[in-house]
């Protein structure tokens, strides 16, 4: 990486780590309680009718509908019972919610409409054929498809597959991640701070985003600014973790060392600077199956980074159809004059029918990210954008 490096363009650089990456997507069989988040590699087919019988949707009286006035009940059927009783024209039967129908019964009158004395009950509304009745197989049919590949699983879709008998799911394996973070200055938080030391936020943050995101193979480690042990900590890294972000070092200062020691052990770079703001000095490379990002050491320009380009690999590693964060156009609320000639991703905030840019815009100021809940685009030689202008959104994943 020299210090005359070509900037690449945003397009470019999203389409390489995309495209050039080595990472394999590989199939796990997991059980269904722990498959949460996780993307399905195989359609899912159903087993059983759902529901597997006739089912009450009530608490209410199973009958024959017929021109009888009054009925007689002789017994009930509660959820989980398996009687099915033969009932005359004047018979009926206490029947609770879930519990099966009986074949010979064409209507559930709930109990709310009836009036009873003792052993008789009396309708008090119409009766129409297959009220209250769920239909055996009306939510899903045996042989039918209960899940398709690629749906991101949900606690719903659990529920629904635990409800056809489903115990174990293929999905597409989750990456694990290293981050390894660089820099003298940095301390841990807790520790006492001397003069010129800040305390370390790069590591706790990205492993934060990513546990959020349902990433929980994730482990930080910390590296001062010396060329060995840089050297050393990113090869121990890169063997161990699917894809590696580093924070910090990435850049072409005399303590710099991280472009260096990627480049001896072996790390082929696929870019190094892109034409934007904030994250001009973004790297990506590979070293055999491992992903490498090195992303700037300001926070607010590394979060960036992590959502505009590692995101997306992440999420086509795991399987999914949909990987870029989702973008829309949105009008300005206000008018913003803009800084610099790079394109930008600002912070801000999608506010009912428009989109807010907030304030510190700084990359190294993180603080607004935790009100943000998209991105701005602005394309490069933006100057202004006035209100009611309608922007590139993008819109930051909401867990």
């Amino acid at each position: 990486m020299e210090k005359g490096s070509t900037l690449i363009s945003i397009e470019e650089a999203q389409n390489l780590v995309l495209t050039c990456s080595s990472l394999a997507t590989i199939l796990l069989e997991v059980p269904l309680t722990d498959a949460l988040d996780f993307v399905l590699a195989n359609d899912v087919i159903s087993e059983i009718d759902i529901p597997p019988f006739r089912q009450s949707a009530m608490d209410g009286y199973a009958l024959k509908i017929s021109s009888e006035k009054t009925y007689t009940v002789i017994g009930e059927i509660k959820a989980g019972d398996h009687a099915n009783p033969p009932l005359k024209n004047t018979e009926t039967v206490r029947i609770f919610t879930g519990a099966p129908v009986p074949d010979t019964a064409d209507a559930v009158i709930m109990q709310e409409r009836v009036a009873v004395d003792g052993t008789r009950m009396s309708p008090q509304m119409p009766l129409v054929s297959e009220m209250n009745i769920r239909p055996r197989g009306s939510q899903i049919k045996r042989g039918a498809t209960a899940l398709e590949k690629g749906t991101v699983l949900k606690g719903a879709h659990i529920g629904f597959l635990a409800s056809i008998g489903v115990t174990t799911v293929t999905v597409y394996k989750k990456p694990s991640i290293g981050i390894v973070v660089t820099g003298n200055e940095l301390k841990a938080p807790g520790t006492p701070l001397e003069y010129g030391e800040i305390y370390e936020s790069n590591g706790t943050m990205l492993s934060a985003v990513l546990r959020e995101l349902g990433y929980l193979d994730t482990a930080i480690t910390t590296v001062i600014d010396d060329y060995e042990e840089t050297k050393n900590t990113l090869a121990a890294a890169i063997k161990k973790y699917d894809v590696v972000m580093v924070t910090g070092g990435i850049s072409v200062g005399d303590y710099d060392f991280v472009g260096k020691a990627l480049k001896a052990i072996g790390v082929a770079e696929i870019f190094y600077k892109v034409k934007q703001k904030p994250g001009k000095p973004l790297f990506f490379g590979k070293k055999d199956s491992t992903a490498v990002f090195g992303l700037p050491g300001n926070p607010a320009a590394a979060l960036s980074c992590f959502y505009i380009y590692v995101y997306p690999l992440l999420k086509k590693t795991e399987g999914a159809t949909q990987t870029q964060l989702l973008r829309i156009e949105m009008p300005m609320l206000e008018d913003y004059n803009v800084r610099g000639d790079r394109a930008q991703f600002l912070k801000a905030y999608v506010n009912g029918a428009h989109v807010q840019i907030l304030g510190g815009q700084s990359s190294a100021m993180v603080r607004a990210f935790g009100d943000a809940n998209a991105l701005v685009f602005l394309p490069e030689n933006t100057t202004i954008v006035k209100k009611g202008t309608p922007v590139k959104t993008i819109l930051l994943p909401t867990k």
